[in-house]
C-alpha cells in the first residue's frame, strides 16, 4: 500500500471518482489549472486518498474527505498572500476588514476600517450557539451548514465577493480567527478567490490595542490646547503637527451641546479608535501629542485613567479669540451646521423639528446649573430666535442667546478652571500663533535608523 499523500494512478479522463469511505464534491471547473494539492495528515490514516487524474484536473477540481485526510487545493503561492498577525501595520495603514462575526458582536466594538459582512445574521449564531453547548461542535457545525445554505450562502458570499474586489489588500476575521474565518475563506476560494485573514482574530487585535492604549499614553508626550468655549479648539487642534481628535473620535464635542446626529460608538469603538490614533501619533514626526482640554467624559464616552493622568500633567496652550469671533463661531457650529446635517438625515420638515429639539434640549440640560430665572430668560431668547429663523431665515437672533450663555454661564466656569492651571501654560495666542509656535516644538527632524 502506498504511504499516506502519496499520488496513485492516475484514473478516466471523465467522470467522478468514488471510493467507500469519502465522495468527491465539485468545485468551479475555471480553478482546476490553477489549484495544486496538500494533505493535512491526522492519526490513524488507515488508506490514502485516491489521486487527482491530471486530466481531471483540467476540467474539475476535486475536494476529498477521505476518513481522517482532508485533501485542499490552494492557489499557488505567487497569487497569494499569507494570512496575517501585524497588527501595528494594518493599523497604521487603515487595512480595509472584513468582520464576520455577527452584527450583534460587531456593534458592541469592532476596528475603524472594519465592515460587518456576516458568516453568520444575529439568530443563526443563536441557534448555532445552542446547539454547540447540546449537542457538541460537529452537529452544531452541521446545523450551521443548513442554516446558511442555498440563496443565504449566495447573498453571503456575494457580499463577500463585492467587498474583495473594492479591497484587494483587505483581510477577513472572525473572533479568534478560526472557524467562521476558515470557512469565509474556503468558501471564497471555491468561488476563485484567495483572501488572507487575521491570525487570533478580533480577540488578538482588541487585546493588542488595548496594550497599546496604556503603553503609548505613559510613552508619548502631550501638548494640550485649552481655551474658552467657542475658541475654535478643534478648529486648530487639526491644524497642529501631531493630532489625535478626542472628540471626533467620541463623535461628541463635550458639552451639553455636543451632541451629534448620528450616534456616540461604543466604549470598545472609542477605546480602539483611540489607540490607533496614538500610534499614528506615536510614528509621524516627533514632538508632542496634541490633545483638546477635555474631561473625562466626552458624551458618554470615558478617557483611560492612563491618558487624563497625562493630559492633567501635560503643558497647556491656550486659544484666545475676541468675543463676537466666538460668537461666531458657535453659531456656525451649533446653529448652521447642526441644521444642516438634520435636515441631511431626516428631510428638510423633521429636520426642522428635530434640529430645534436639539437647541432647546441641550438647554434644558443645563437649567439647574443655570437658575431658573436665567434659564427662563435663555429660553425665551432661543425660542425667539428660531421662530425668526423658521419664519424668514435669519440668523441674528441667536447671536444674543449665545453671547448670555458665554459671558455668563460658559466663562466664569472656564476661567476657574484655567486658573487651577496657570502653572502648566506654555503658550497663549490666536489660531496663527499657536499653530506657528506648535510648528516649532517639531522642527528637529527625526534621526534616521541607521
Amino acid at each position: 500500500m502506498p504511504a499516506p499523500g502519496s499520488r496513485q494512478k492516475e484514473e478516466g479522463a471523465t467522470g467522478s471518482s468514488q471510493c467507500s469511505q469519502g465522495s468527491v464534491l465539485p468545485v468551479p471547473a475555471e480553478r482546476a489549472a490553477q489549484v495544486a494539492p496538500f494533505y493535512i495528515t491526522l492519526p490513524a490514516i488507515k488508506t490514502p486518498p485516491p489521486a487527482l487524474p491530471v486530466a481531471m484536473a483540467k476540467k474539475q477540481a476535486t475536494r476529498v474527505y477521505f476518513g481522517t485526510i482532508l485533501r485542499i487545493y490552494r492557489m499557488p503561492a505567487m497569487s497569494s498572500r499569507p494570512d496575517s498577525n501585524d497588527y501595528l501595520s494594518l493599523f497604521l495603514s487603515d487595512t480595509p476588514l472584513m468582520d464576520v462575526r455577527a452584527p450583534v458582536e460587531f456593534g458592541k466594538g469592532s476596528f475603524p476600517s472594519a465592515v460587518n459582512a456576516p458568516l453568520m445574521n444575529d439568530d443563526e449564531r443563536h441557534q448555532v450557539g445552542l446547539c454547540y453547548k447540546e449537542r457538541g461542535q460537529d452537529a452544531a457545525i452541521n446545523l450551521g451548514h443548513q442554516l446558511v445554505s442555498g440563496n443565504i450562502r449566495a447573498s453571503r458570499l456575494e457580499a463577500w465577493r463585492q467587498f474583495t474586489a473594492q479591497n484587494p489588500d483587505g483581510y477577513l476575521f472572525c473572533f479568534r480567527g478560526g472557524l467562521r474565518s476558515r470557512l469565509t475563506q474556503q468558501w471564497l476560494y471555491e468561488a476563485g478567490i484567495d483572501f488572507p485573514l487575521i491570525s487570533g482574530g478580533y480577540k488578538a487585535m482588541r487585546r493588542y490595542l488595548i496594550e497599546q492604549l496604556d503603553a503609548q499614553a505613559e510613552a508619548q508626550s502631550f501638548m494640550v490646547l485649552s481655551g474658552r468655549t467657542g475658541t475654535g479648539k478643534t478648529r486648530l487642534l487639526l491644524d497642529l503637527p501631531k493630532p489625535v481628535d478626542l472628540e471626533g473620535l467620541a463623535n461628541h464635542r463635550g458639552s451639553s451641546f455636543g451632541r451629534q446626529v448620528t450616534p456616540q460608538p461604543t466604549q470598545i469603538d472609542f477605546e480602539n479608535r483611540l489607540s490607533v490614533g496614538l500610534l499614528k501619533a506615536a510614528h509621524r514626526h516627533p514632538g508632542p501629542t496634541c490633545l483638546e482640554d477635555e474631561s473625562r467624559l466626552i458624551g458618554r464616552c470615558y478617557l483611560p485613567d492612563t491618558l487624563c493622568h497625562r493630559m492633567k500633567q501635560a503643558p497647556l496652550m491656550v486659544l484666545e479669540r475676541p468675543l463676537a469671533e466666538r460668537v461666531r463661531i458657535i453659531r456656525e457650529d451649533y446653529v448652521e451646521t447642526m441644521l444642516a446635517d438634520y435636515c441631511e438625515r431626516d428631510g428638510l420638515t423633521a429636520g426642522w423639528l428635530n434640529f430645534r429639539d436639539y437647541l432647546l434640549s441641550a438647554l434644558e440640560r443645563i437649567s439647574k446649573r443655570l437658575g431658573s430665572e436665567r434659564y427662563g430668560l435663555l429660553r425665551t431668547i432661543m425660542t425667539a430666535a428660531l421662530d425668526a429663523q423658521e419664519k424668514n431665515g435669519d440668523l441674528g437672533g441667536h447671536a444674543e442667546w449665545i453671547k448670555v450663555l458665554l459671558t455668563d454661564y460658559y466663562d466664569p466656569m472656564y476661567d476657574y478652571q484655567l486658573s487651577q492651571k496657570e502653572d502648566r501654560i506654555v503658550a497663549r495666542g490666536s489660531h496663527d500663533e499657536l499653530e506657528a509656535w506648535a510648528e516649532k516644538q517639531t522642527s528637529v527632524k527625526r534621526p534616521v535608523p541607521a
